[in-house]
């Protein structure tokens, strides 16, 4: 294509650059099949179409700013376009004299939204929004706001959504396309026979490991305490619904919705404690089943901790219930012996196996909480060769041995120093799973299954895109992981079949997004 520099599109990333230039079109291709450079093929043809208009890109992120912003300034000539990042740091009415000059912006969704909240300037002249990580337009999101400012001021309004996954509910998935005005949908997977070629092979393997009996004891343990607190929630008529993890933060989000307006009923007020106590047992039970000993231990003093500081009488009274010093108690002694999670030690096999096969491995391991990436990557240094870090997201934490946030420059440089191979194993929170420019690695692990669709397609695109790879999933035994893995799976071919009947939909007119504008 005129204009682009030291890259050749591929057959499918031009079709579905055709796509774009004809309709509002949301993307769905998984991390590392270069949606970047479909959009970058799709503002060369929008800015020669209009000539003296611009082009928008938000991403979420700061980094993930730069990151496009760099594949811009990469692959089109120097002199093609006036390109500028908007900041909150910029100052606003410096932000409104960049925006008179510049070709392409390139931005958070909170900037711009704010300015034109303020109406420092007008998207009249934008003949492209393009909005990355498209799966986020939901509810009150900035990019909703934008994208409806857009579609009423533009001249020429072309919409593109980018994203891995856009979930795997219809409802969601139409509410993105609303949102974004989107008349097609672009989906490829790996599968997909024009992708297919461009990849390598993908091995998945699943390893399941054994929940220890001294382990199950304390899982009965806080089974029991925690029924205790769902009886009560019971007893008081307040849950219905599940007890899981996500069905008692959305009833403690409606009780507290209900004493907040007013209700000052008692039993609400006690129901609101029983109910976080309840989440916190079912925290500390994830954590049990899936992450660590260690993590659950900390995770354990830390409430006692805040027994002790008089912060919560409902946290008080459990760490008094004597089920409560049992779990507490049988989880020091197992460190005491150096037991740990038997996922640890596999994990240590895994690893070790893969770099007795290949030296040169580079390996992310995905792990959901900060404590437990910590004691993994403390765990994986004590090999020889394994020189691993903990890659996290800018939210400092001091409690206890939880590891402080790493700030985006601090994050740059140690994406510089694994693709270097001075780092060789990155533990990782879900910061690396969203866009981030990665280098190709050649396994990656998931310390457990998530039940996301979304996150589960993110993290398994980092991997046998330039060379082999593998994804190996770590999988307790009659625990939630079990559970959590077949819910993923469900969901993402669930996601599939909900993306190919809106599309349908779409095209046969039975589901329509666009909005009848008359334009004065």
């Amino acid at each position: 294509m005129e204009f682009l520099q030291k890259i050749t599109p591929r057959k499918y990333q031009e079709e579905i650059a055709k796509t774009c230039l004809e309709k509002n079109c949301l993307v769905v291709l998984p991390t590392g099949l270069g949606k970047t450079l479909i959009a970058l093929m799709v503002v060369i043809e929008r800015m020669k179409q209009f000539p003296g208009e611009k082009v928008v890109f938000l991403a979420p992120t700061k980094p993930l700013v730069d990151q496009h912003y760099n594949s811009f300034k990469k692959f089109l000539p120097e002199l093609f376009a006036d390109m500028q990042i908007f900041t909150g740091k910029v100052p606003a009415m410096q932000r409104k004299k960049i925006w008179e000059t510049a070709d392409i912006i390139f931005s958070t969704p909170q900037c711009v939204g704010n300015d034109l909240k303020k109406n420092l300037y007008s998207l009249e002249d934008v003949c492209l929004l393009i909005e990355d990580e498209a799966h986020r337009c939901v509810k009150n999101y900035s990019y909703n706001f934008v994208a409806q400012k857009y579609r009423s001021q533009s001249k020429n309004p072309r919409i593109i959504g980018l994203t891995a996954s856009p979930g795997s509910e219809a409802s969601k998935i139409k509410d993105i396309c609303k949102n974004l005005c989107i008349e097609d949908v672009e989906l490829r997977d790996r599968d997909s026979p024009d992708v297919a070629p461009y990849l390598q092979e993908l091995e998945i393997e699943k390893i399941k490991v054994d929940f220890p009996s001294e382990m199950v004891e304390i899982q009965h343990v806080t089974k029991k305490l925690f029924e205790q607190y769902v009886e009560e929630l019971k007893r008081r008529k307040v849950l219905w619904g599940p007890s899981s993890k996500t069905g008692l933060i959305e009833l403690q989000k409606k009780i507290m919705a209900t004493i907040s307006r007013g209700n000052k009923n008692f039993n609400y007020f006690l129901g609101a404690s029983a109910c976080a106590q309840a989440i916190k047992l079912q925290h500390a039970l994830e954590l049990l089943e899936t992450q660590t000993i260690q993590s659950f231990n900390l995770y354990l003093k830390k409430l006692f901790k805040e027994s002790a500081d008089k912060k919560s009488k409902g946290v008080m009274r459990l760490v008094s219930k004597p089920e409560f010093n049992f779990i507490y108690t049988a989880s020091n002694e197992l460190l005491a012996k150096n037991k740990e999670h038997p996922k640890i030690e596999k994990l240590k096999e895994v690893i070790q196996k893969e770099f007795n096969s290949n030296q040169n491995s580079k390996i992310i391991i995905f792990t959901q909480f900060r404590d437990s990436a910590s004691a993994i990557s403390d765990f994986l240094n004590k090999i020889k060769g394994i020189k691993s870090k903990v890659f996290v997201g800018q939210a400092k934490r001091t409690s206890g041995n939880s590891t402080t946030g790493l700030n985006q420059k601090e994050q740059r440089r140690m994406i510089v120093d694994f693709s270097e191979g001075k780092i060789n194993v990155l533990v990782a929170t879900s910061i690396a799973e969203e866009g981030l420019d990665i280098p190709e690695v050649n396994a990656v692990i998931f310390y457990e299954p998530i039940p996301s669709a979304i996150r589960k397609i993110q993290r398994a695109g980092r991997t046998a895109r330039l060379v082999k790879g593998k994804v190996i999933m770590l999988i307790t035994k009659g625990t939630r992981d079990e559970t959590f893995y077949y819910v993923s799976r469900a969901r993402e071919k669930k996601m599939k079949k909900s993306i190919e009947s809106i599309k349908k939909d779409l095209a046969s007119g039975k589901f329509t997004t666009k909005e009848k504008q008359e334009r004065l």
